[in-house]
């Protein structure tokens, strides 16, 4: 969600160099910014969930678990996860016009 508001003011900037000057003058840095705050703000609750469910995994007991449930899998995916948001912001603050 966050990179489609972050490259909607590109695409408002092209409609309006193609038809209106009203369009062409409104503010692509807006749309970014905003966009840009959407994945940072979805890359960190991954990253605040998975510390959550650690937290949560570790007090269970072991008899409250499922036999072949890894500890790992879920905290493993949610930073990968996190660090392809964080590479999705670092492309769009360089990639910024």
């Amino acid at each position: 969600m966050g990179f489609v508001v972050a490259r909607f003011g590109l695409f408002v900037q092209l409609l309006g160099t193609q038809s209106d000057e009203a369009l062409a003058n409104t503010h692509p840095k807006l749309s970014a910014v905003l966009g840009i705050t959407f994945v940072l703000i979805g890359t960190l609750s991954i990253l605040l969930a998975a510390i959550q469910h650690r937290r949560f995994i570790i007090r269970l007991s072991a008899s409250d678990l499922p036999p072949a449930y890894s500890q790992t899998y879920a905290i493993l995916i949610a930073l990968m996860v996190a660090g392809l948001g964080f590479a999705l912001v670092f492309y769009l603050v360089v990639t910024q016009p």
